[in-house]
C-alpha cells in the first residue's frame, strides 16, 4: 500500500478516532507526519480499526479508551501528554432518527464531551480545536446550495440541535479566553471507504446512514432497504443529500487543523461547509451503486422519518477558495470504494 510519511510535526488528540469519519482523518495526519493520540469509548466503533489503520500508514496510533464525559480521566489523560497542538473532536451520538427517540442521550453526550475539553484545554496549554459539525445546523435552508452566511434554522431533530448548540458554545468560550482558536466543520453527508479497503464504515448494530445499509443488503445482511419517505418536493420523491467521499473529508481536517497551528487566519472562529457542491437524491444514489458495482439492492419504499430535511447540498466555494481544500472523487468510485469495503467484511466473517 503507498504511503508517504514526512517529518514528526507534532501530536495531536483525536476524539472518536476509530469511528468512521475519525479513522480516516487519523489515517490523513499520520501520512502527513502527526503523532496522534486516539480518545474513544467504543461506544460505536471497533478497536480493530488500529489495525486498519497501522496496515495503511506503518504506524500505530496511541489509543485510550475512554469517554470524554469522564473529566477526571481526560485531564489525568491530558497531564500525560502535554505538548499537543490542536484537538479534532469527532467523539458524539450522530442519528438522526435514534436522537428523536433519545434526546436527553444526545444532549449529553454531545454537549458535556465538548464542555469538558474546552474547559481543560487552557489548563494543559492546547489552543486549537476542530470540530465535527453538520449541516443539520442549516434547517432546511430558504436557497440552495447552502453557504456559511445562510441563517441557522430551529434544528428538526435533538442531533441537530446538539451541533447547533456546540458551535454557540465554542462561540462562547473562544469570546471569553483569547488563548483559543476553532474551525468548524460542517459537513454534508460522508460515504465510502479508504481505497485500500482496510477502513470503512463499520457500524456496530443496524445501520443508520444510508450507504451501509445499502451495501449489507446487497450483500445479504439485511433483507431490504428502507427509502423513507417518496413524496418530498424533489424530482423522484425522496430526500436529496450532497454525498461526500469520506477520504476527501478527512483531507479538509488536516487542512484545517494546519490553518490553525499556523495561524493564517485574521479570525479566531471559522466556519466552513464541506461537501461537493453537488446534490443527489437517494433513488438516484441506489441507481448508482448498482450499475456502478453491478448489484442488485431489494427496496421498499416507507413512511417518512421524523427529523429528516428535505433537501440540501453545499455550496463549498469558501472551503475551496479560503481553506484551500476540494472534494476530488467521484460519487461513482466512492461507491466502488463502499462495496469493495463491504466485500472485505465478508471476506473477515467466513
Amino acid at each position: 500500500m503507498p504511503f508517504s510519511i514526512q517529518i514528526e510535526m507534532g501530536k495531536v488528540i483525536v476524539t472518536g478516532g476509530t469511528g468512521y469519519i475519525g479513522s480516516h482523518t487519523v489515517v490523513e495526519l499520520q501520512q502527513a507526519g502527526y503523532e496522534v493520540l486516539i480518545i474513544d469509548n467504543l461506544s460505536n466503533s471497533n478497536v480493530e480499526v488500529l489495525n486498519g489503520i497501522e496496515a495503511i500508514t506503518r504506524i500505530r496510533p496511541q489509543f485510550e479508551n475512554l469517554d470524554c464525559l469522564d473529566y477526571v480521566g481526560l485531564d489525568r489523560l491530558l497531564s500525560k501528554n502535554e505538548g499537543v497542538e490542536a484537538i479534532i473532536h469527532f467523539a458524539a451520538s450522530k442519528a438522526v432518527g435514534e436522537s428523536v427517540e433519545k434526546p436527553l442521550l444526545y444532549y449529553r453526550n454531545n454537549l458535556v464531551s465538548l464542555m469538558n475539553l474546552l474547559e481543560l484545554m487552557p489548563l494543559h496549554g492546547i489552543k486549537n480545536i476542530v470540530f465535527s459539525s453538520s449541516c443539520t445546523v442549516y434547517g432546511q435552508p430558504d436557497k440552495l446550495p447552502v453557504s456559511e452566511t445562510a441563517p441557522i434554522k430551529p434544528a428538526l431533530s435533538p442531533y441537530g440541535n446538539t451541533k447547533q448548540i456546540c458551535e454557540e458554545i465554542i462561540r462562547d468560550t473562544l469570546h471569553a479566553n483569547a488563548g483559543l482558536r476553532s474551525i468548524l466543520l460542517r459537513y454534508f453527508n460522508p460515504i465510502g471507504a479508504h481505497p485500500s479497503a482496510l477502513i470503512g464504515e463499520l457500524p456496530n448494530g443496524v445501520p443508520n446512514n444510508l450507504v451501509p445499509f445499502v451495501t449489507q443488503t446487497a450483500i445479504g445482511l439485511r433483507k431490504q432497504l428502507s427509502v423513507f419517505g417518496d413524496d418530498y418536493n424533489t424530482p423522484d420523491g425522496s430526500c436529496i443529500r450532497d454525498y461526500i467521499n469520506v477520504v476527501d473529508l478527512a483531507k479538509a481536517h488536516v487542512v484545517a487543523m494546519k490553518r490553525m497551528i499556523e495561524q493564517k487566519s485574521k479570525t479566531r472562529l471559522e466556519t466552513f461547509n464541506l461537501g461537493t457542491g453537488r446534490g443527489l437524491s437517494v433513488l438516484e444514489l441506489l441507481k448508482i451503486f448498482q450499475e456502478v458495482n453491478q448489484v442488485e439492492v431489494p427496496y421498499k419504499i416507507v413512511n417518512r422519518r421524523d427529523g429528516d430535511i428535505e433537501q440540501v447540498w453545499a455550496n463549498p466555494d469558501k472551503a475551496n477558495n479560503v481553506l484551500g481544500w476540494k472534494a476530488q472523487e467521484t460519487v461513482e468510485d466512492t461507491l466502488k470504494s463502499a462495496w469493495k469495503w463491504e466485500k472485505h467484511l465478508a471476506e473477515k466473517r467466513k
